[in-house]
């Protein structure tokens, strides 16, 4: 079969990089702390638009323009922390990344259209690859270098929208795919411009179906947990200046309220204790005399040390027992609680780098405590924004998930509510209650729907005393997740791969074949 004429550009140049600096602003208004969740669509039709018909350089081109637009706002809160130059270094990888990442869009765009010039191709095929391919970049962006950073996926900013249930059956990443084959339809069925044809908008209205009508997958009710948890608000951010044990003070001020009620665990956040309970004494005591006066087993969380291995460590901890299990965090942070390849970046900027002295090692141990018989999933901060951590509690039997997170290094700016947001898709992709608990706020107790049971304000010491739902059952997100992101991620990039092949393929052919004669016309070569 012949050839079709590739694609024209919907817009010309200059006209794609104004519209990809309006997407790249827009879909950051999508996210936390503004939050207008539809703008995702419209973030993700700006980039779509500046792509289509576009030649390698002009989607690297209107790619790079858009990845650094979001991302330069989006995690703007990094200076916070350690200034501009880790804020301009991720934001400037990840723009790296979403350029790159856009070529193969582009293609798409280019070769399903010349190998399958037919409506419904167009309607149908083409805004699933495009969505596919998509999907395949936030994959790629999410897993590496080192452990990736997947903060800013499409399916996380639906966290309080009517679209987050389909979450708890495709997962994050499947609810990133459906978000843009829907907006790429869209796309599609307003080019076709076939308007009288209602046929036509069909691929678009049926993906529209999908995301709005599909309800969250049941998962079964099994009871319920006392939980109470202390937001001591202390000076627990890596700068910030303090004398010893004022962390794990502020905690205990924050937990006295607690002391006369009838718990059945008391929760602490990520770096609630500035001292290591496994070999400091007078901490190990400090907490078996909570524990005692709370007639409760405690959920805390420290840098702990083993060996030559420093570890961001959280423990069920039990009066006269201490430490009865342990979880070590999966993911630190590169750059943040560790340097990977040190003596390289060292030599690139040996001041920021020094300023890094921590050295945490990633943990090998389940997310999982048993709690007398109930099972509670953990994260670790930013471990929250990893599939396979949250899978993995669930698979091992969490009835409950307990977040620990410690925000104070990014006080006053969008991070800890980004991070919320996390935590209740969490909720929903998994259909189990969180409770997502920060030294210095927001915490919140985070229903299985999503709904806001209970919580904290920023900035505030406080505590919680929440009953909160317990749940059993998988939904298909934990089950089969891992299968979805395998096909859209690298099912998606085969297609393309074949697509491009087969483009090519017919290219030659064409080209060796004349004309018919008389016509003075023979077909364009790729």
């Amino acid at each position: 079969m012949p050839l079709a004429a590739a694609p024209r550009p919907l817009l010309p140049l200059w006209a794609a990089v104004l519209a990809s600096i309006a997407g790249g602003v827009v879909l950051d208004l999508a996210y936390p702390s503004v939050g207008w969740w539809p703008l995702a669509f419209v973030g993700v039709g700006l980039s779509l638009v500046a792509l289509i018909g576009r030649s390698v350089w002009g989607a690297l081109l209107v790619g790079f323009v858009f990845g650094a637009t979001f991302y330069l706002i989006h995690i703007m809160w990094i200076t916070r922390y350690l200034g501009l130059v880790p804020w301009f270094a991720l934001a400037g990888i990840e723009t790296v990344f979403m350029a790159v990442g856009s070529i193969p869009i582009a293609l798409a765009y280019r070769w399903l259209p010349r190998r399958f010039p037919s409506l419904w191709a167009s309607l149908v095929a083409l805004p699933l690859l495009v969505a596919g391919v998509w999907t395949a970049r936030e994959l790629f962006m999410g897993s590496w270098p080192y452990t990736g950073f997947p903060w800013a996926r499409i399916g996380m900013s639906q966290s309080e929208s009517p679209l987050a249930h389909v979450a708890s059956w495709v997962g994050v990443a499947g609810l990133s795919f459906l978000i843009v084959a829907f907006t790429a339809a869209a796309i599609e069925w307003g080019r076709v411009a076939r308007f009288r044809d209602v046929r036509t908008a069909i691929p678009a209205l049926g993906l529209a179906a999908l995301l709005l009508l599909v309800p969250a997958f049941p998962t079964t009710p099994a009871g319920s947990l006392r939980v109470g948890s202390a937001q001591g608000n202390g000076p627990s951010g890596y700068f910030d200046p303090r004398q010893r044990n004022e962390v794990l003070d502020a905690q205990l001020e924050a937990s006295a309220p607690l002391f006369d009620e009838d718990l059945d665990v008391l929760l602490w956040p990520e770096g609630g204790i500035d001292s290591d309970p496994l070999a400091n004494e007078d901490t190990a005591r400090t907490l078996d005399a909570l524990s005692r006066r709370i007639d409760a087993p405690l959920i805390v969380n420290a840098a702990t040390t083993r060996g030559e291995d420093t570890f961001n460590t959280s423990m069920l901890w039990v009066a006269g027992e201490g430490a009865v299990q342990i979880h070590d965090k999966t993911n630190p942070v590169p750059m943040g609680e560790y340097v990977p390849d040190r003596w390289f970046y060292e030599a690139l900027a040996p001041d920021l780098i020094g300023l890094i002295q921590r050295e945490y090692t990633p943990g090998t141990n389940a997310p999982f405590f048993d709690l007398d018989g109930i099972g509670v999933g953990l994260a670790i901060c930013f471990d929250v924004i990893y599939d396979e951590v949250i899978w993995s509690g669930a698979r091992d039997g969490a009835q409950v998930y307990m977040f620990q997170t410690n925000n104070a290094d990014f006080r006053d700016t969008d991070e800890n509510l980004q991070q919320l947001a996390f935590a209740r898709m969490r909720a929903v992709e998994t259909g189990r209650s969180v409770v997502n608990l920060s030294t210095v706020g927001t915490s919140q107790v985070i229903a299985p729907d999503g709904t806001t049971i209970d919580g904290l304000p920023a900035g505030e010491a406080g505590h919680m005393l929440t009953e909160v739902p317990l749940r059993a059952g998988l939904t298909p997100a934990v089950l089969i997740g891992s299968w979805v992101q395998l096909l859209l991620g690298w099912g998606s990039l085969a297609a393309l791969v074949a697509l491009g092949v087969a483009v090519a393929v017919s290219g030659r052919r064409d080209a060796k074949t004349p004309a018919p004669e008389g016509t003075g016309v023979a077909q364009a070569a790729d």
